[in-house]
């Protein structure tokens, strides 16, 4: 049974020497290490994997590294968010037993010079408006699994490319981790949490709900007989698309294995939308299972 977390102690680490330590004593105790990886600035999307993290495993670890090497030169990194003592309050209050927060030298010393990519699935869609973002995020997470040596790893469903670009590079490299997608977690009003929600003013965060709008009306019109994707597409781009202050990136249903755009209802499908309102960049998805349709393609 896990420990409660009013007897827990959080330990906060810095050195890639003294974190493995720690998990190396943990693991000759028998005890499963977990880990989430994220960037800090912790909302209850963050907070909902911690919690499946602690549910399952006797060592829960919270990695929190603002990563450069996923941000643009146009992108925010200078001004990301980084509540570290706030973020800090929160593992301990659910009970997290280690927080790995590096310094960018310690991951990124001055002569390094590897990173990992994944083919095809890191050049589409965020991908393409973001170059060179899924190299900084597969290189970063595998530096992570390194590290840490967790059993499970921890990661939202929001991010969908990206889980599923890390469940390719685990499968391609054979690095024995395991898995966890968890659900998106959403506002009262339907926006996904994210920690880029800061930026918005309260006329963008109006502005924002239609992000999500778009995708629940999507969800329903492929539940109707005879669904047209290319028509409920066009209905949900204009959508988006006539909302004042969002600029669609990109909008698209698809095989969520591959994320190739289809253009007849499956058994499995996923929506994905990116778009800026005012000057931040939002990301959302939605999941659809038709089971009366026979298996195309299933989520590994």
């Amino acid at each position: 049974m896990p420990v409660p977390a009013e007897v827990r102690e959080l330990s906060i680490y810095e050195d890639v020497t003294e974190i493995r330590h720690a998990i190396a004593a943990a693991r000759r105790d028998g005890k499963r290490i977990g880990v989430v990886p994220t960037m800090g600035a912790l909302h209850a999307g963050h907070l909902s994997l911690i919690e499946a993290a602690r549910a399952e495993c006797e060592f829960v670890v919270v990695t929190i590294f603002v990563n450069p090497t996923q941000f643009g030169p146009q992108e925010d990194l200078s001004r990301y968010p980084r509540p570290i003592a706030a973020d800090v309050d929160e593992c301990r209050r659910l009970g997290v037993d280690a927080v790995f927060h590096p310094q960018a030298e310690t991951i990124y010393p001055s002569d390094f010079k590897t990173f990992v990519n994944v083919e095809d699935l890191s050049n589409k869609w965020e991908g393409a408006f973001r170059p060179g973002h899924f190299r900084g995020v597969a290189t970063v997470v595998l530096k992570l699994f390194t590290i840490v040596q967790p059993d499970v790893a921890y990661f939202g469903q929001k991010d969908f490319q990206q889980q599923l670009i890390i469940k390719r590079m685990c499968r391609d490299l054979n690095v024995p981790v395991e898995l966890r997608v968890c659900p998106i977690v959403r506002d009262t009003d339907g926006l996904a949490l994210s920690s880029r929600n800061v930026y918005l003013s309260p006329s963008e965060r109006n502005s924002s709900l239609v992000l999500s709008r778009s995708l629940l009306f999507g969800e329903k019109e492929l539940h109707a007989p005879e669904a047209n994707i290319t028509a409920i597409v066009k209905v949900m781009r204009e959508m988006v698309g006539s909302e004042k202050g969002v600029t669609l990136e990109y909008l698209i249903i698809a095989d969520p294995n591959t994320l190739e755009e289809i253009t007849e209802p499956q058994r499995q499908m996923v929506l994905l939308v990116a778009a800026r309102v005012g000057t931040t960049r939002l990301i959302d998805n939605v999941l659809v299972l038709l089971p009366h349709l026979a298996e195309h393609s299933r989520i590994e």
